[in-house]
């Protein structure tokens, strides 16, 4: 992993707050590292889920304790949670990024098509957000239901 990878997107945000702005190369990188977070955020409740669904399927969850279940339900929670809050931060950095593409004098035309993607910045929040609760809920089912 890159060093100070994680600093990236505080660093930036706080060069635009104090007037500075970065070359196109730079906003593309930054929006790149972005995507990546939101990729890489959705690799541990992945694993929970593969998890849960393995013990769902061989129906070892039916003759567990309800101290168990809930505790299969709040790690899930907590796992996805915490993955949802690191994909929002990242779409809301990604969004003050488009801004600062936008403002490029002659942009690229991959930085054109990375600034006109606000649109499906909005909806990967929404979806994220869709997908979460309609996923915790099929959890709980299997999990709780017989």
């Amino acid at each position: 992993m890159e060093a100070g990878m994680f600093n990236a997107p505080l660093t930036w945000l706080l060069n635009l707050h104090k007037g500075k702005t970065m070359d196109e190369k730079s906003l593309i990188k930054q929006w790149n590292q972005m995507r990546s977070q939101i990729i890489q955020a959705q690799v541990a409740p992945a694993l929970v889920l593969i998890a849960m669904t393995t013990l769902a399927s061989l129906n070892l969850f039916q003759h567990a304790t309800s101290a168990a279940k809930y505790l299969a339900i709040g790690v899930t929670a907590a796992t996805g949670l915490l993955a949802t809050i690191s994909q929002y931060a990242a779409v809301r950095e990604g969004e003050a990024l488009l801004f600062s593409i936008n403002q490029l004098e002659q942009p690229s035309a991959l930085a054109g098509k990375i600034a006109a993607s606000r649109g499906a910045l909005v909806q990967t929040t929404v979806t994220i957000i869709g997908i979460d609760v309609a996923i915790f809920a099929l959890v709980v089912w299997a999990v709780l239901g017989k």
